[in-house]
Protein backbone atom coordinates (compact mmCIF):
# COMPACT_ATOMS: atom_id res chain seq x y z
CA UNK A 1 0.00 0.00 0.00
CA UNK A 2 1.32 3.49 -0.85
CA UNK A 3 1.92 5.67 2.20
CA UNK A 4 2.22 9.39 2.87
CA UNK A 5 3.61 11.68 5.54
CA UNK A 6 1.21 13.46 7.89
CA UNK A 7 1.01 15.22 11.25
CA UNK A 8 -1.49 13.90 13.76
CA UNK A 9 -2.28 13.23 17.39
CA UNK A 10 -3.28 10.32 19.56
CA UNK A 11 -3.51 12.28 22.84
CA UNK A 12 -4.98 15.73 23.48
CA UNK A 13 -2.13 17.60 25.16
CA UNK A 14 -0.97 21.18 25.82
CA UNK A 15 0.72 22.54 22.72
CA UNK A 16 4.04 22.84 24.58
CA UNK A 17 4.13 19.04 24.90
CA UNK A 18 6.30 17.47 22.14
CA UNK A 19 3.65 14.80 21.53
CA UNK A 20 0.72 17.23 21.16
CA UNK A 21 1.27 16.93 17.39
CA UNK A 22 3.55 14.25 15.96
CA UNK A 23 5.03 13.29 12.60
CA UNK A 24 3.52 10.05 11.30
CA UNK A 25 3.25 7.96 8.14
CA UNK A 26 -0.17 6.67 7.09
CA UNK A 27 -1.82 4.99 4.12
CA UNK A 28 -2.36 7.20 1.10
CA UNK A 29 -6.13 7.41 0.45
CA UNK A 30 -7.96 6.62 -2.79
CA UNK A 31 -10.78 8.86 -4.07
CA UNK A 32 -14.28 7.41 -4.46
CA UNK A 33 -17.57 8.97 -5.54
CA UNK A 34 -17.46 12.78 -5.37
CA UNK A 35 -14.01 12.86 -3.75
CA UNK A 36 -10.90 14.52 -5.09
CA UNK A 37 -7.44 13.36 -4.05
CA UNK A 38 -5.45 16.58 -3.64
CA UNK A 39 -1.68 16.98 -3.47
CA UNK A 40 -1.43 19.47 -0.60
CA UNK A 41 0.75 22.47 -1.40
CA UNK A 42 -0.07 24.72 1.57
CA UNK A 43 -2.31 24.75 4.63
CA UNK A 44 -3.34 27.43 7.10
CA UNK A 45 -4.17 27.24 10.78
CA UNK A 46 -7.47 28.39 12.30
CA UNK A 47 -8.89 28.63 15.83
CA UNK A 48 -10.89 25.47 15.11
CA UNK A 49 -7.60 23.53 14.89
CA UNK A 50 -6.65 24.75 18.34
CA UNK A 51 -10.09 24.00 19.81
CA UNK A 52 -10.14 20.45 18.47
CA UNK A 53 -6.59 19.78 19.66
CA UNK A 54 -7.10 21.33 23.11
CA UNK A 55 -6.33 19.09 26.13
CA UNK A 56 -9.04 16.61 27.05
CA UNK A 57 -9.23 13.23 28.76
CA UNK A 58 -9.39 11.15 25.61
CA UNK A 59 -7.11 9.14 23.34
CA UNK A 60 -7.32 8.05 19.70
CA UNK A 61 -6.68 4.44 18.68
CA UNK A 62 -5.47 5.66 15.27
CA UNK A 63 -3.80 9.05 14.78
CA UNK A 64 -6.25 11.89 14.18
CA UNK A 65 -5.34 14.33 11.40
CA UNK A 66 -6.39 17.96 11.83
CA UNK A 67 -6.39 20.85 9.37
CA UNK A 68 -9.13 22.69 7.47
CA UNK A 69 -7.62 25.06 4.90
CA UNK A 70 -5.87 23.84 1.77
CA UNK A 71 -4.45 24.95 -1.55
CA UNK A 72 -3.17 22.22 -3.83
CA UNK A 73 -3.42 20.27 -7.07
CA UNK A 74 -5.92 17.55 -7.95
CA UNK A 75 -4.04 14.24 -8.19
CA UNK A 76 -7.00 11.94 -8.92
CA UNK A 77 -10.81 12.02 -8.93
CA UNK A 78 -13.63 9.72 -7.87
CA UNK A 79 -16.06 8.15 -10.33
CA UNK A 80 -18.83 10.72 -9.70
CA UNK A 81 -16.69 13.85 -10.10
CA UNK A 82 -17.68 16.36 -12.76
CA UNK A 83 -16.30 19.69 -11.50
CA UNK A 84 -12.54 19.00 -11.53
CA UNK A 85 -9.93 16.87 -13.26
CA UNK A 86 -6.34 15.87 -12.41
CA UNK A 87 -3.96 18.82 -12.66
CA UNK A 88 -6.52 21.44 -11.57
CA UNK A 89 -5.36 23.92 -8.92
CA UNK A 90 -7.86 24.13 -6.05
CA UNK A 91 -8.50 25.65 -2.64
CA UNK A 92 -11.02 24.69 0.03
CA UNK A 93 -11.77 24.28 3.74
CA UNK A 94 -13.11 20.73 3.73
CA UNK A 95 -15.28 19.10 6.40
CA UNK A 96 -14.63 18.84 10.13
CA UNK A 97 -16.21 15.36 10.15
CA UNK A 98 -13.45 13.91 7.93
CA UNK A 99 -9.66 13.55 8.31
CA UNK A 100 -7.96 16.93 7.95
CA UNK A 101 -5.37 18.23 5.54
CA UNK A 102 -2.18 18.09 7.63
CA UNK A 103 -0.84 15.46 5.24
CA UNK A 104 0.82 15.07 1.85
CA UNK A 105 -2.46 14.11 0.16
CA UNK A 106 -6.05 14.81 1.18
CA UNK A 107 -9.53 13.62 0.24
CA UNK A 108 -12.30 16.22 -0.13
CA UNK A 109 -15.78 16.30 -1.67
CA UNK A 110 -15.50 18.33 -4.88
CA UNK A 111 -18.81 20.11 -4.14
CA UNK A 112 -17.08 22.21 -1.44
CA UNK A 113 -13.95 22.94 -3.48
CA UNK A 114 -13.14 26.02 -5.57
CA UNK A 115 -10.65 26.80 -8.31
CA UNK A 116 -7.59 28.48 -6.80
CA UNK A 117 -7.27 32.21 -7.56
CA UNK A 118 -4.81 32.44 -10.44
CA UNK A 119 -3.18 35.60 -9.09
CA UNK A 120 -2.20 33.99 -5.76
CA UNK A 121 0.47 31.45 -4.93
CA UNK A 122 -0.51 28.37 -2.94
CA UNK A 123 0.29 29.89 0.45
CA UNK A 124 -1.66 33.07 -0.29
CA UNK A 125 -4.63 30.98 -1.42
CA UNK A 126 -4.50 28.59 1.55
CA UNK A 127 -4.98 31.53 3.91
CA UNK A 128 -8.52 32.17 2.64
CA UNK A 129 -11.06 29.34 2.26
CA UNK A 130 -12.37 28.77 5.79
CA UNK A 131 -12.38 32.43 6.78
CA UNK A 132 -13.72 33.71 3.47
CA UNK A 133 -16.53 31.13 3.37
CA UNK A 134 -17.40 32.03 6.96
CA UNK A 135 -17.50 35.75 6.20
CA UNK A 136 -19.45 35.35 2.95
CA UNK A 137 -22.07 33.04 4.49
CA UNK A 138 -22.44 35.28 7.54
CA UNK A 139 -22.89 38.48 5.56
CA UNK A 140 -24.96 37.32 2.60
CA UNK A 141 -26.77 34.22 3.92
CA UNK A 142 -27.19 34.54 7.70
CA UNK A 143 -27.53 38.35 7.87
CA UNK A 144 -29.22 38.51 4.48
CA UNK A 145 -27.23 41.47 3.15
CA UNK A 146 -27.23 42.31 -0.53
CA UNK A 147 -24.01 42.04 -2.53
CA UNK A 148 -24.94 45.23 -4.37
CA UNK A 149 -23.30 48.41 -2.99
CA UNK A 150 -26.29 50.45 -4.12
CA UNK A 151 -28.55 48.46 -1.76
CA UNK A 152 -26.29 49.03 1.25
CA UNK A 153 -25.73 52.77 1.03
CA UNK A 154 -25.80 54.23 4.55
CA UNK A 155 -25.87 50.77 6.19
CA UNK A 156 -23.48 50.14 9.07
CA UNK A 157 -21.85 46.95 10.32
CA UNK A 158 -19.72 46.43 13.41
CA UNK A 159 -17.20 43.59 13.06
CA UNK A 160 -15.88 42.45 16.44
CA UNK A 161 -12.33 41.11 16.02
CA UNK A 162 -11.58 42.85 12.73
CA UNK A 163 -7.86 42.02 12.54
CA UNK A 164 -8.13 38.24 12.93
CA UNK A 165 -8.47 35.64 10.20
CA UNK A 166 -12.21 35.98 9.57
CA UNK A 167 -12.23 39.70 10.38
CA UNK A 168 -9.48 40.44 7.86
CA UNK A 169 -11.57 39.14 4.96
CA UNK A 170 -15.00 40.10 6.36
CA UNK A 171 -13.99 43.77 6.45
CA UNK A 172 -12.95 43.56 2.79
CA UNK A 173 -16.13 41.79 1.66
CA UNK A 174 -18.36 44.16 3.64
CA UNK A 175 -16.61 47.24 2.26
CA UNK A 176 -16.90 45.89 -1.30
CA UNK A 177 -20.65 45.44 -0.68
CA UNK A 178 -20.95 49.15 0.13
CA UNK A 179 -21.33 48.93 3.90
CA UNK A 180 -19.84 51.41 6.34
CA UNK A 181 -17.51 49.11 8.25
CA UNK A 182 -16.55 49.65 11.88
CA UNK A 183 -14.01 47.16 13.17
CA UNK A 184 -12.89 46.47 16.71
CA UNK A 185 -9.17 46.34 17.45
CA UNK A 186 -7.15 47.23 20.52
CA UNK A 187 -3.50 47.57 19.52
CA UNK A 188 -1.81 49.99 17.11
CA UNK A 189 -0.79 47.22 14.69
CA UNK A 190 -4.20 45.55 14.68
CA UNK A 191 -5.94 48.91 14.27
CA UNK A 192 -3.73 49.71 11.27
CA UNK A 193 -4.35 46.26 9.79
CA UNK A 194 -8.13 46.63 10.11
CA UNK A 195 -8.07 50.06 8.47
CA UNK A 196 -5.94 48.72 5.62
CA UNK A 197 -8.36 45.83 5.04
CA UNK A 198 -11.71 47.54 4.68
CA UNK A 199 -12.66 49.13 8.00
CA UNK A 200 -13.44 52.84 7.82
CA UNK A 201 -13.40 53.22 11.61
CA UNK A 202 -12.19 51.24 14.61
CA UNK A 203 -13.24 51.05 18.24
CA UNK A 204 -11.72 49.16 21.18
CA UNK A 205 -13.56 45.94 22.14
CA UNK A 206 -12.25 46.22 25.72
CA UNK A 207 -14.27 49.41 26.26
CA UNK A 208 -18.04 50.07 26.08
CA UNK A 209 -19.16 50.11 22.46
CA UNK A 210 -21.91 52.73 22.36
CA UNK A 211 -19.95 55.73 23.70
CA UNK A 212 -17.19 54.99 21.18
CA UNK A 213 -19.71 54.67 18.36
CA UNK A 214 -21.32 57.97 19.30
CA UNK A 215 -17.88 59.60 19.33
CA UNK A 216 -17.43 58.72 15.66
CA UNK A 217 -20.95 59.75 14.70
CA UNK A 218 -23.10 56.61 15.07
CA UNK A 219 -26.00 56.24 17.52
CA UNK A 220 -26.35 52.53 16.68
CA UNK A 221 -25.27 49.97 14.06
CA UNK A 222 -27.56 48.06 11.69
CA UNK A 223 -25.60 44.80 11.77
CA UNK A 224 -23.02 43.15 14.05
CA UNK A 225 -20.72 40.29 13.11
CA UNK A 226 -19.15 38.86 16.28
CA UNK A 227 -15.88 36.96 15.92
CA UNK A 228 -14.78 37.00 19.54
CA UNK A 229 -16.21 36.10 22.98
CA UNK A 230 -19.95 36.18 22.22
CA UNK A 231 -21.08 36.04 25.83
CA UNK A 232 -18.59 38.67 26.98
CA UNK A 233 -19.75 41.14 24.34
CA UNK A 234 -23.46 40.26 24.54
CA UNK A 235 -24.66 43.22 26.60
CA UNK A 236 -22.55 45.65 24.57
CA UNK A 237 -23.94 44.25 21.32
CA UNK A 238 -27.52 44.46 22.59
CA UNK A 239 -26.97 48.11 23.49
CA UNK A 240 -25.25 49.05 20.22
CA UNK A 241 -27.53 47.28 17.73
CA UNK A 242 -30.24 49.32 16.03
CA UNK A 243 -33.93 48.44 16.41
CA UNK A 244 -34.77 45.57 14.04
CA UNK A 245 -31.06 44.99 13.49
CA UNK A 246 -29.31 41.66 13.11
CA UNK A 247 -26.40 40.03 14.97
CA UNK A 248 -24.41 37.03 13.73
CA UNK A 249 -21.74 35.21 15.73
CA UNK A 250 -19.32 32.39 14.99
CA UNK A 251 -18.08 31.92 18.57
CA UNK A 252 -19.81 29.52 20.95
CA UNK A 253 -20.85 30.88 24.33
CA UNK A 254 -19.16 29.81 27.55
CA UNK A 255 -22.07 31.00 29.68
CA UNK A 256 -25.80 31.56 29.06
CA UNK A 257 -26.80 34.83 27.40
CA UNK A 258 -29.96 36.84 28.06
CA UNK A 259 -32.07 36.88 24.89
CA UNK A 260 -34.47 39.31 26.55
CA UNK A 261 -31.92 42.07 25.91
CA UNK A 262 -32.84 41.82 22.21
CA UNK A 263 -36.62 41.66 22.65
CA UNK A 264 -37.66 45.32 22.77
CA UNK A 265 -35.68 46.07 19.59
CA UNK A 266 -36.95 42.95 17.75
CA UNK A 267 -33.33 42.06 17.02
CA UNK A 268 -32.44 38.89 15.09
CA UNK A 269 -29.60 36.70 16.36
CA UNK A 270 -28.16 33.98 14.12
CA UNK A 271 -25.20 31.60 14.17
CA UNK A 272 -22.78 30.94 11.33
CA UNK A 273 -20.80 27.71 11.11
CA UNK A 274 -19.03 27.19 7.80
CA UNK A 275 -19.01 23.42 8.34
CA UNK A 276 -22.82 23.10 8.54
CA UNK A 277 -23.28 22.30 4.84
CA UNK A 278 -20.64 19.53 4.66
CA UNK A 279 -21.53 18.10 8.10
CA UNK A 280 -25.16 17.55 7.13
CA UNK A 281 -24.71 17.10 3.38
CA UNK A 282 -27.32 19.79 2.81
CA UNK A 283 -28.98 19.96 -0.62
CA UNK A 284 -27.23 23.29 -1.26
CA UNK A 285 -23.74 22.01 -0.37
CA UNK A 286 -22.44 22.99 -3.82
CA UNK A 287 -23.00 26.62 -2.82
CA UNK A 288 -19.55 26.50 -1.21
CA UNK A 289 -18.03 25.55 -4.57
CA UNK A 290 -19.79 28.53 -6.13
CA UNK A 291 -18.80 30.93 -3.31
CA UNK A 292 -15.13 29.96 -3.53
CA UNK A 293 -15.20 30.53 -7.29
CA UNK A 294 -16.84 33.94 -6.83
CA UNK A 295 -14.21 34.85 -4.25
CA UNK A 296 -11.43 33.73 -6.61
CA UNK A 297 -12.85 35.91 -9.38
CA UNK A 298 -12.94 38.92 -7.06
CA UNK A 299 -9.39 38.26 -5.90
CA UNK A 300 -8.12 37.96 -9.46
CA UNK A 301 -9.93 41.21 -10.30
CA UNK A 302 -8.09 42.95 -7.45
CA UNK A 303 -11.23 43.56 -5.37
CA UNK A 304 -10.12 41.35 -2.46
CA UNK A 305 -6.69 40.26 -1.23
CA UNK A 306 -5.13 37.49 0.78
CA UNK A 307 -4.89 37.80 4.55
CA UNK A 308 -1.62 35.85 4.80
CA UNK A 309 0.83 37.36 7.30
CA UNK A 310 3.19 34.50 8.22
CA UNK A 311 4.74 31.66 6.18
CA UNK A 312 6.31 28.60 7.80
CA UNK A 313 8.08 25.77 5.95
CA UNK A 314 7.98 22.77 5.74
CA UNK A 315 4.82 21.12 7.03
CA UNK A 316 5.92 19.04 10.00
CA UNK A 317 4.97 18.61 13.65
CA UNK A 318 7.46 21.24 14.82
CA UNK A 319 6.05 23.97 12.58
CA UNK A 320 2.46 22.97 13.25
CA UNK A 321 3.04 23.15 17.00
CA UNK A 322 4.52 26.62 16.53
CA UNK A 323 1.53 27.73 14.43
CA UNK A 324 -0.95 26.31 16.97
CA UNK A 325 0.90 28.10 19.76
CA UNK A 326 0.63 31.44 17.97
CA UNK A 327 -3.06 31.02 17.15
CA UNK A 328 -3.77 29.83 20.70
CA UNK A 329 -2.31 33.11 22.01
CA UNK A 330 -5.30 34.94 20.53
CA UNK A 331 -3.14 37.82 19.37
CA UNK A 332 -2.38 36.85 15.77
CA UNK A 333 -3.16 39.23 12.93
CA UNK A 334 -4.26 37.75 9.61
CA UNK A 335 -3.38 34.11 8.85
CA UNK A 336 -0.45 31.74 9.46
CA UNK A 337 0.28 29.41 6.54
CA UNK A 338 2.55 26.36 6.32
CA UNK A 339 3.91 25.49 2.88
CA UNK A 340 4.23 21.77 2.22
CA UNK A 341 5.04 21.36 -1.47
CA UNK A 342 5.55 25.00 -2.46
CA UNK A 343 7.23 24.48 -5.85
Amino acid sequence: MPTMKAVGLTRYLPIEHPESLIDIEIEKPTPQGHDLLVLVKAISINPVDVKVRAPKDRTEAAPRILGWDVAGVVEAVGSDCTLFKPGDEVYYAGSITRPGCNSEFHLVDERIVGSKPQSLDYAEAAALPLTALTAWEALFVRLGLSQSPADNEGTTILIIGAAGGVGSIATQIAQAAGLSVIGTASKPDSIEWALQHGASYTINHYEPFLPQLKAIGFTAVDYIFCLNATDQHWAQMAEAIAPQGKICSIVETNAPVDLKLLQSKSVTFVWELMFTRPIYGTPDMTEQHDILNQLAARIDAGELRTTLTTRLRPMNALNLREAHKRVESGSTIGKIVIEHNPS
